[in-house]
């Protein structure tokens, strides 16, 4: 039996589409291990959002010949389907494959032979247009479940489009179908994730369904105690969903919507199709509904032409904004993408400086979230996440917990009083069976 191993970088898509490969390797006889139980094959499994991720990869392949240098080495993903011919000359890599090839990799290498020369197996990106289901199992404590793959939008940052290809969906109806086996497997969180997941519906090129209507059906498995989405174009995140996921038994009050910029200059710049307006409006009704909610912000720093007075205006929109949290990106050039041929280069101090100033900003945001939820009664989901005696935990709206270690709390959902946030930014709460025994 050969053992195989994965290595993901990047999404929660790539997590659910390493998970599924990983079990297509099983149901051929292999071995899944982990990475440093000297497999014979190693899979990794790429992004290419950002420059450090390319460096990553090579990393990771140095890493896996020092583990076993006869281990056939295979790179699948985005930056594989951008840069094949470059990682086919990295020392130790024996395949690159793909985004219309990673799915049939088995099929394509059934021996894993090494040769002298590596094997490019990487057709244009126009020949992605299959929808391949995918979702995480037994792999952490949440599922994350792929409903919709590509992108139809052409930032001027992003190289997602030439990477996985047009906006494709799954039907609702294959959908359920995974769901029902994720719930008989008892996940207690499922995760919505995509590529840009409200776009949702298009099949075969034409729109057949919507992404609402996956929400009201999805909301309806039994078995699934919550359910989670991943990320949302403010755009496309209509009222409509809001209202329903927020009334919803299963659906939770955390939203993560991708704001990029607070400047209306740069938005239109980096061809977003919204204005900040339109951001701040769908804050304000998320919070209506449920002023707990949790609402995480992506925005990108040293975006070419972005003057001081242009950040600064950006600064100041999230500062004044009711979010909970921000994951900050410095903007680094992608090759074959809009923005490294506009004017106003910010050179990288300074991008680093504006990184820094909103990531201090986030554990602002973030602390203050986080008091803002002290005294209240959350219901926990503990995972295997354990450190100097402590298990973690989120709560439905995504506030990360401690609780003193208790190996029967693993994987399951239980009510605590969030009580302090201890000197590690995480929120402790009451021993969970103190509070149980009350109810």
């Amino acid at each position: 039996m050969k053992k195989v191993a994965f290595y993901t970088l990047g999404c929660k898509l790539n997590f659910s589409e390493t998970s599924t490969i990983s079990r297509q390797f099983e149901d051929r006889g292999f071995q899944k291990v982990e990475f440093s139980d000297t497999p014979d094959v190693f899979i990794i499994n790429t992004c290419s959002v950002t420059e450090n991720a390319d460096k990553k990869c090579k990393k990771i392949v140095k890493e896996a010949q020092k583990i076993n240098p006869e281990g056939f080495v295979a790179i699948i993903g985005c930056y594989a389907q951008l840069k094949p011919k470059e990682i086919s000359e990295i020392e130790g890599v024996d395949a690159v494959l793909g985004a219309a090839e990673k799915f049939r990799l088995l099929d394509l290498l059934p021996t894993f032979q090494k040769s002298d020369e590596a094997q490019v197996l990487a057709s244009e990106i126009k020949e992605a247009r299959a929808f391949n289901n995918a979702y995480s199992i037994n792999d952490r404590t949440r599922t994350f479940l792929k409903v919709q793959d590509g992108c139809n939008y052409h930032c001027a940052f992003c190289t997602i489009p030439l990477a996985r290809g047009k906006s494709r969906s799954d039907s609702i109806a294959n959908i359920i179908k995974s769901a029902e086996e994720i719930a008989a497997t008892d996940t207690k969180e499922v995760v919505l994730t995509g590529v840009n997941i409200g776009d949702f519906g298009i099949q075969e090129g034409k729109r057949v369904e919507k992404f609402v209507d996956l929400v009201k059906a999805i909301d309806q498995v039994n078995g699934i105690d919550r359910i989670r989405i991943s990320s949302i174009e403010p755009n496309l995140l209509t009222n409509e969903i809001i209202e329903y996921t927020l009334t919803s038994n299963r659906f939770v009050p955390h939203f993560h919507i991708p704001l990029q910029s607070g400047n209306n200059k740069i938005l239109r710049k980096m061809r977003r199709r919204y204005l900040r307006e339109l951001y701040e409006d769908r804050v304000s009704k998320i919070k209506n509904i449920i002023p707990d909610s949790c609402i995480g912000v992506d925005v990108i720093v040293g975006f070419p032409g972005e003057t001081e007075e242009d950040f600064l205006d950006t600064y100041n929109f999230l500062n004044e904004l009711n979010i909970s949290y921000l994951h900050v990106f410095t903007y680094s050039e992608r090759a074959n993408t809009a923005a490294p041929d506009m004017e106003g280069t910010v050179p990288m101090k300074e991008r680093n400086r504006r990184s820094k100033m909103l990531r201090i900003l986030s554990e602002k945001k973030k602390r203050q979230f986080y008091e803002s939820q002290l005294g209240t009664t959350r219901t926990v989901l503990f995972e295997d996440d354990v450190q100097d005696g402590m298990m973690h935990g989120f709560t439905e709206n995504y506030v990360r917990v401690a609780a003193k270690y208790d190996p029967l709390l693993i994987n399951e959902l239980k009510t605590v009083q969030l009580t302090h946030i201890n000197d590690n930014g995480v929120v402790e709460v009451e021993e969970p069976e103190m509070v149980f025994e009350t109810h």
